[in-house]
């Protein structure tokens, strides 16, 4: 049967609004026969393609000026590389997307390549938001913290900076400049006298009135200045009330505006780099070296550089240089702020494109620019510097991991090298407040977004049982495994054809999924397993064998199981490994690579989980009981904490003296009263 031609209108609709789609049968199953089969009722114009494999998964996402001339190029029979003659040969169906022009056709093809993660496109391996510097202006005395998520919160917000770290250390440095408070604003409202923060002048001390409100929004007011790239402006101020301070002989008020110059030099010269002439620009260097990419992108704001971050994207190894820092760029700026200026170390084919794109985004020019001499030409070539280092070192600790695995296996006994560990450790005190810790690792070392954190639910534990503790751990977590193994999807209907779909007109704002890339453009497919290679205990032989029963009852007898117990003394080095059903352990050689690789492993687990454990712990030594009685919000609870000094002094009031706390009515009175009483709680 034919496809039937689609609507053409120009009514807006969403990628995933069925209303729009139009199904018809398909002519073929071949790629090139799946793919010609479209070509008649496709349009000249632009838009976004996606190619669907047998089982319904997006395979690749591309735009076309003009989708009609773009996909018959997919059906030609001869003339492309391995990498689009596998595509083809995979493609049982096609959707395709029209829009107005052929940069909305490059924002929605970013969009749509981060939430599906085709396979055989460029995809950014790390999608991790930036921390910004947030000055917020939704209280009377704004406070300075470090931000990260949506901005949703009225304020100033500086940035992006390239990590944690660096927005710590300016924060710090804008403090002692600028005096600015980073409490809490329960904090804030709860002070009765200066905390250590004034003591050390690194902050004004606005809550307990040792500034004036109308002098601290003037601090707020140069800390903005400075942040916006009005540096200078501010220095030469301080300067100028510095010498007229020092004329009237007021030489206490002249040290003031000194250490605050001091300080804004410190910010300043704190950063690598600082060019003359850049307020605010992103730089762009890719490396390509070994089939792998290295992509650096320096940020620069306020004529700062405020860090950099080293970005490894998975492509097929016979895309070049150009095409990946093409599509990476495109990605990048799907989520994230957009600079004036995007300085590139390679021409991309889309580069006009993706500046008109930007630019209609955020509704003013944005340049894009590949710079051959002067200033900007330096700033990427040592941004370009940056990438091949950190490729090199990419690709030796690649190596170096691949071998260790490759020993882990010959140690240990393995069919072949491991690509998923998991290793798991218990952390608790006398029974209290337990936690399970699982970390995992694989061929690019901690994966870090798998690790997981068990909270002992168990009531019936004896305290301190940790041989329990690990039952119920493991439990929990192979038992889901199990139960994902178990279930089957109904065989395919080999006589069911798929149902191509066309979508008219969609803006290119489609939501986004910021997993990371699970699949690679490779004939092998190089998922992340859930499945464990090797599971790895903390422990001695009672534990093992608690792992081992644990997953024979559960149907996982195949799963590699080691015992990692400290050994004499609990030195390092000295460790005894055990496996399940033998009865004697085994030693590995004390300067043995695979030791320290094991040994390594063991302590991130133990680290881990006495790090859930000391959090657990501290919440629950923070808990206040007084949370948990219905009406009582922060206001209530900052008044009874301060009128009677505590939570047990509460419980112990009376109706008559809780009446007399503003804001608690008789009712509420008696609420409080009962909560602790009636219910026998115990505070």
């Amino acid at each position: 049967m034919t496809p039937k031609p689609p609507v053409q209108n120009d009514q807006h609709t969403s990628a995933d609004d069925s209303s729009s789609v139009h199904s018809t049968e398909q002519p073929a199953r071949s790629g090139p026969e799946v793919i010609s089969g479209y070509l008649k009722t496709l349009p000249a114009r632009p838009g976004v393609y996606r190619m669907l494999d047998e089982a319904g998964d997006v395979i690749y996402v591309g735009k076309a000026r003009s989708l009609k001339a773009r996909v018959s190029n997919y059906a030609r029979l001869s003339g492309h590389t391995n990498r689009i003659a596998r595509m083809i040969a995979g493609t049982r169906a096609m959707e395709f997307v029209v829009v107005g022009t052929e940069a909305e056709a490059l924002l929605l093809e970013a969009n749509l390549i981060k939430r599906f993660k085709p396979r055989f496109n460029v995809l950014m391996r790390d999608d991790k938001s930036f921390p910004y510097i947030l000055i917020a202006t939704d209280h009377k005395a704004p406070q300075i913290l470090k931000h990260r998520g949506a901005r949703n919160r009225k304020g100033h917000y500086f940035g992006p900076f390239a990590s944690a770290g660096a927005v710590n250390r300016t924060i710090n440095m804008l403090q002692r400049a600028f005096l600015l408070r980073s409490c809490s604003d329960s904090v804030y409202d709860s002070r009765t006298r200066p905390c250590l923060l004034y003591q050390i002048k690194r902050c004004a001390g606005p809550c307990t009135g040792e500034i004036s409100t109308d002098d601290y929004q003037g601090l707020i007011d140069e800390a903005v200045r400075f942040l916006k790239g009005e540096s200078q402006n501010v220095r030469n101020m301080y300067q100028l009330m510095m010498q007229e301070a020092s004329d009237n002989l007021e030489y206490e008020k002249a040290a003031k505006y000194r250490n605050r110059l001091w300080a804004l030099a410190h910010v300043t010269a704190d950063q690598s780099i600082n060019p003359d002439g850049i307020e605010e620009a992103d730089v762009f260097a890719a490396y390509q070296d070994g089939g792998q990419t290295c992509i650096q992108v320096f940020f620069f704001r306020s004529g700062q550089n405020w860090g950099n971050r080293a970005y490894y994207p998975r492509a097929d190894k016979s895309l070049g240089v150009e095409d990946v820092l093409d599509s990476f760029v495109a990605q990048f700026y799907d989520d994230k702020p957009v600079p004036k200026l995007i300085l590139l170390s390679h021409t991309i084919a889309n580069q006009h494109v993706l500046a008109d794109a930007l630019s209609t985004r955020t509704e003013r020019r944005v340049k894009i620019h590949v710079p051959e001499r002067g200033t900007k030409s330096g700033l990427v070539d040592h941004a370009l510097s940056n990438a091949r280092e950190a490729l090199g070192r990419k690709m030796a600790e690649t190596a170096s991991q691949t071998r260790l695995l490759s020993e882990l296996a010959d140690r240990f006994g393995l069919d072949g090298p491991p690509r998923r560990i998991e290793v798991y450790d218990n952390s608790h005190i006398s029974g209290s407040n337990a936690v399970g810790g699982m970390i995992v690792s694989g061929p690019d070392g901690f994966v870090k977004n798998a690790y997981r954190k068990f909270n002992i639910k168990s009531e019936n534990l004896t305290a301190g049982d940790d041989y329990a503790m690990m039952r119920e751990v493991l439990t929990r977590r192979f038992k889901r495994l199990a139960e994902a193994e178990t279930t089957t999807e109904p065989p395919p209907d080999e006589n069911a054809q798929p149902t191509p779909k066309t979508l008219e007109t969609a803006p290119p704002e489609v939501p986004t999924d910021s997993a990371e890339p699970s699949t690679n453009e490779d004939e092998i497919n190089d998922h992340f397993p859930d499945r464990p290679d090797l599971v790895l205990i903390d422990g001695g032989a009672g534990h093992i064998s608690v792992a081992h029963d644990v997953l024979a009852d559960l149907g996982l007898t195949d799963i590699p199981l080691v015992g990692v117990a400290k050994g004499p003394d609990r030195d390092a080095g000295r460790e005894h490994f055990h496996r399940p059903r033998q009865s004697t352990a085994f030693m590995l050689p004390s300067r043995d690579p695979v030791l320290y690789f094991v040994q390594r492993l063991r302590d991130e687990a133990h680290r881990f989980a006495i790090g859930s454990h000391r959090a657990k712990r501290s919440k629950s030594i923070s808990a206040n009981p007084l949370d948990d009685i219905d009406g009582i919000g922060p206001t209530r609870k900052r008044a009874l904490m301060k009128h009677f000094g505590s939570a047990k002094a509460v419980s112990r009031a009376g109706i008559s003296d809780l009446r007399t706390v503003p804001g608690i009515s008789a009712d509420m009175a008696r609420k409080i009263h009962d909560f602790f009483h009636e219910k026998g709680h115990k505070s």
